[in-house]
């Protein structure tokens, strides 16, 4: 599946040789996100990623690095996580040459230059503003300040309207410094070319590249028991719900058993929510659940839109499937589940940037890359025992959090329903 290799300044080079592919992806992966930051620089890591794209010694204007890679067929984008920022390029594989440099040069040596910094600041604010505009965005932002009020973790990735109007430059530029080494960096490469190739271009481009100590992330504070229900009132013509409840970690043993349990929850046509709520009562149009594991915690999570007079309805059909689910799967079932999940983690990994994307985060995060080969093995492995044993310490009775964005004043109604 892979190949790894470490320059002599740390920084990591992982391949995925993919012959039979015309493309070539190029990502590198750093360790800077939101809960790298405190409060009065939160939105950091997304404004550096913006400002990255504005220029470097190279390639002075931003049209001059996006162009770079547009001009030969290729795409170049970047985004922000709480833990990782990335930035990755596919381009046809006889241009890896320039996607290396073009991505090295950008991360190491971005201009910053004051102007674009202000304008970009005016960008972000608009960008922040649109979340509030998007009712299914507002909730999944609210659902998190819900789970881990008043820390990096449930803060908007993106900071908040007056942290980005307060933000200097000069903080932005010291985050570069501090987070933008080889020592917190991975570079992944997936597609039509050699390991021997990518570590050749790392070390040219790269291999003089040095640096200190990060920052290390902010943990998860446990805080007093709060709001198990927050509502943001709009003039809407869905409600928008979110529901969650404490995962995981990504290297919880029970990681795979609680992603099946979201599978046979809320992913796909064939799942719990989607048969229930759509097919058998038409109370949704979409509805899905997911699994996310970070460094120290996790969430299990469902969202939908329903119509505002049948929002109870929803609420309380999500509720009983979630009770239903406490007792497990059968064996069938879970054969069923395992099936998908594996087949579509396969399907996925076809492409080349998904290949990248596998190896840089893997890594970055956890230290080490499995193959989707031990994946799919250690989930074929969970036993009927191992998913009711998540359950059971995931999916705790009077435990769900509740966010919505719809017509609505009160938070009664909806406490009244996860009291019941």
């Amino acid at each position: 599946m892979h190949e790894r290799s470490i320059l002599s300044n740390g920084l990591r080079v992982l391949t995925s040789a993919m012959p039979h592919t015309r493309s070539v992806s190029v990502g590198v992966f750093v360790g800077a996100g939101s809960r790298y930051e405190h409060d009065a620089i939160a939105g950091a890591s997304h404004f550096l990623e913006h400002m990255l794209f504005k220029g470097s010694p190279k390639r002075p204007q931003p049209q001059l690095i996006s162009g770079a890679i547009e001009g030969v067929g290729g795409v170049i984008n970047a985004s922000t996580d709480r833990e990782v920022t990335t930035y990755w390029t596919k381009t046809p594989a006889n241009h890896f040459g320039l996607a290396m440099d073009v991505l090295a040069d950008m991360v190491r040596r971005p201009l910053l230059p004051p102007d674009e910094y202000e304008r970009e600041r005016g960008v972000i604010l608009e960008e922040l503003a649109m979340t509030y505009d998007q009712p299914d965005a507002y909730a999944d932002l609210l659902i998190d300040q819900t789970l881990w009020p008043d820390q990096p973790m449930g803060r908007d990735i993106g900071g908040t309207p007056e942290s980005v109007r307060a933000m200097p430059l000069a903080a932005v530029a010291e985050y570069h410094a501090r987070q933008y080494i080889p020592a917190n960096a991975v570079v992944a490469v997936a597609g039509n070319v050699t390991h021997e190739q990518a570590v050749a271009e790392a070390e040219a481009l790269l291999g003089d590249w040095a640096g200190g100590d990060p920052l290390a992330p902010y943990r998860v504070e446990a805080s007093a028991p709060g709001a198990r229900v927050v509502i943001a009132q709009k003039r809407t013509n869905q409600a928008h719900v979110a529901l969650a409840l404490e995962g995981v970690p990504g290297d919880d043993p029970a990681r795979y058993a609680v992603d099946i349990l979201s599978t046979a929850l809320g992913d796909g046509m064939t799942s719990r929510l989607f048969v229930e709520l759509r097919e058998r009562q038409g109370l949704v149009y979409e509805i899905f659940s997911c699994a996310s594991h970070y460094r120290d915690c996790g969430a299990l999570s469902v969202y939908f839109g329903s119509d505002p007079k049948k929002v109870d309805d929803a609420i309380g059909a999500v509720l009983s499937e979630l009770d239903r689910l406490r007792q497990g799967l059968d064996a069938e079932e879970l054969r069923r589940v395992v099936e998908y999940s594996t087949g579509r983690m396969m399907l996925r990994l076809e492409d080349t940037r998904s290949a990248m994307a596998w190896l840089g985060a893997q890594e970055l995060l956890h230290g080490e890359t499995r193959t989707p080969e031990e994946v799919a093995a250690e989930v074929r492995a969970l036993t009927p025992d191992d998913i009711r044993r998540a359950a059971e310490r995931c999916l705790l009775p009077n435990a769900c959090k509740l966010a919505v964005v719809g017509p609505y004043r009160s938070q009664a109604r909806f406490q009244r329903l996860l009291a019941a």
